[in-house]
């Protein structure tokens, strides 16, 4: 018997039609959501005059002021030097909690397998608050230290203090990457390795950590990339001794100066756009012969815990500096500065005690707004981003949609797109797309650019569900009438419920904590924390700033707790 075709379930025109007008609308609404920021960036580098004056011409002179501007230069040169050394960092921290954690006998293993996760729901700006009030030139921890040894202990303006800031921040990715790739590595090989003499650090050197070669590519590139793309740290510690990054010469340029220059802004956003392309591209280039480092294979092999001897309550007692020094000291601090008039070290926090900070967030509507608004974003914007998703991994892996390979394409290009990049794109495109125009002022132009930015983090998190259901399922439906969309609507997305609420968790996060797409899109009305923080920021008041740092993972922490009661997910095991 044979099966009828994907999109041919039904016997009469009007279903086919269905499925079709299903498909190629999905496919639409993709290509445009992801156009619309590039288009407007394309458009006003090539423009003599801002994309709003008729009077504007085509012209190559952004480009050529760009390449000839020493700003360029030595914002190209921070950037990169940041992301290098972020990425070593984040690279040494990462890998090394995957293999302690997930191949030793290290004592207390769930907790910091729980632990080691936690910046991750954090936001880069809330973190880089905590790390300002703590260890900045003028942070609690740095003049007690210059209070015992009489100079300043660090710098952390440098490249160096940055560095450390980010890496601490981006450490928990190369962790959930290498955590997977070390608890898989092939046992085999291992032991062969003892067989001739070799001891356990021997093994994970020569063996181990080379076989998790491909997570450490990918997790570096991921790494580098989101550093480059980062706002929040070089503008909260680069900013203040007149350091150039990309991202802040777009964010200050674009959004702080009295009469920005548009051209100049396209040009530089569009080189960054192409910057990031092509890192990406090298990206997929590095993982196509992955296949060698297979250690998966049909023959089950459990890899033994390496032996840490007299040596374990050592590694577990660096550890524990370590997340109490980059974590819970920054996180503390933010909450002692979020209810204090000032904090410092000649004074006990106790005689600065007031609820002032957080009665000024909830005494004026603008405040408050902002949190309702983030609360609301979050929610329903993430549910509405995770059905669209959902929808749009069907129809490019479920269906014969033509052009399904080209749209896959698309769907992961907001990859290379920066948030800050997209808010620039997207407040472009309020100006020359006139169907846009009633979303400005808006949370709903806030959704549709945090949408684009997610879709490759929704579609990598349901394609693997996906893809683990058989076809079988749906040609069952159809060779008892149904068309695709029934299909899909009675047996695919149903199955699928656990993968879309674990998106749907991911969206969350990710649009309680974007700021910097927000921070162009945003005018009184559609606050929300990120951006309220920011000016918070701009203005010193470093008192409200923490107190909402301290509202956001409030609101992160329960949601998480939420979640995972109802997921039952676990961080670690």
């Amino acid at each position: 018997m044979t099966m009828p075709a994907l999109d041919a379930g039904g016997s009469n025109a009007a279903l086919i039609s269905r499925a079709k007008a299903i498909q190629y609308s999905v496919a639409a609404v993709t290509v445009i959501l992801v156009a619309m920021p590039l288009i407007p960036i394309l458009y006003q580098s090539l423009l003599s005059k801002p994309i709003y004056d008729d009077a504007a011409v085509f012209t190559f002179a952004n480009f050529t002021r760009l390449f000839s501007n020493p700003k360029f230069y030595e914002a190209l040169w921070n950037s990169v030097l940041l992301s290098t050394v972020t990425t070593i960092i984040a690279g040494i921290v990462g890998i090394t909690t995957a293999v302690f954690i997930g191949r030793t006998n290290l004592p207390f293993k769930r907790v910091f397998g729980e632990v080691v996760l936690w910046p991750m729901y954090i936001s880069h700006l809330v973190l880089a608050f905590g790390w300002f009030i703590m260890y900045g030139p003028s942070g609690y921890v740095t003049l007690l230290v210059k209070g015992l040894i009489g100079t300043d202990p660090w710098n952390l303006y440098s490249i160096a203090g940055m560095a450390l800031v980010a890496g601490a921040a981006q450490a928990p990715m190369v962790h959930l990457f290498c955590a997977s790739s070390v608890a898989r590595a092939d046992a085999s090989l291992e032991d062969a390795a003892r067989t001739i003499g070799a001891g356990p650090f021997t093994v994970l050197r020569r063996v181990t950590i080379p076989l998790m070669r491909p997570a450490i590519i990918y997790s570096a590139m991921l790494n580098f990339i989101g550093c480059l793309e980062m706002l929040s740290v070089p503008l909260i510690l680069g900013s203040p001794v007149g350091k150039d990054f990309f991202t802040t010469f777009l964010y200050l340029e674009g959004y702080s100066g009295s009469s920005p220059d548009y051209g100049l802004i396209g040009a530089a956003a569009f080189f960054l756009l192409v910057l990031i392309s092509i890192l990406i591209f090298f990206q997929n280039k590095l993982l196509k012969n992955a296949g060698r480092f297979v250690t998966v294979k049909g023959k089950a092999t459990r890899p033994k815990l390496f032996n840490l001897g007299k040596y374990k309550y050592v590694v577990a007692g660096v550890l524990c500096v370590y997340f109490f020094f980059t974590l819970f000291v920054t996180v503390g601090g933010l909450g002692l500065r979020s209810v204090t008039t000032f904090l410092t070290p000649l004074l006990s926090p106790w005689e600065l005690l007031t609820t002032d900070n957080f009665a000024l967030i909830f005494e004026y509507d603008a405040y408050k707004r902002s949190i309702s608004n983030s609360l609301i974003v979050a929610s329903v914007g993430a549910a509405i981003a995770v059905l669209f998703v959902g929808l749009l991994t069907v129809v490019i892996h479920r269906s014969g949609f033509k052009f399904r390979k080209g749209l896959e394409f698309v769907a992961l290009y907001p990859r290379a797109v920066p948030g800050i990049v997209a808010g620039i794109g997207f407040f472009w495109g309020m100006l020359l797309f006139p169907f846009l125009d009633p979303l400005h002022g808006t949370i709903w132009i806030l959704i549709l650019a945090f949408t684009m930015r997610t879709i490759p983090t929704a579609f990598g998190a349901i394609s693997p569900a996906l893809m683990q259901l058989s076809k079988d399922l749906d040609q069952s439906a159809r060779s008892i009438g149904a068309d695709w969309w029934t299909t899909v609507r009675k047996v695919v997305l149903p199955l699928l419920k656990p993968a879309l609420f674990g998106a749907y968790v991911m969206l969350f996060l990710s649009f309680l904590k974007e700021y910097a797409s927000a921070a162009f899109l945003f005018s009184s009305g559609s606050e929300i924390i990120g951006t309220t923080m920011l000016q918070f920021w701009v203005n010193g008041d470093t008192g409200p700033v923490s107190a909402l740092a301290v509202l956001q993972i409030i609101i992160t922490i329960g949601f998480v707790t939420f979640a995972r009661k109802m997921l039952g997910v676990k961080a670690y095991g």
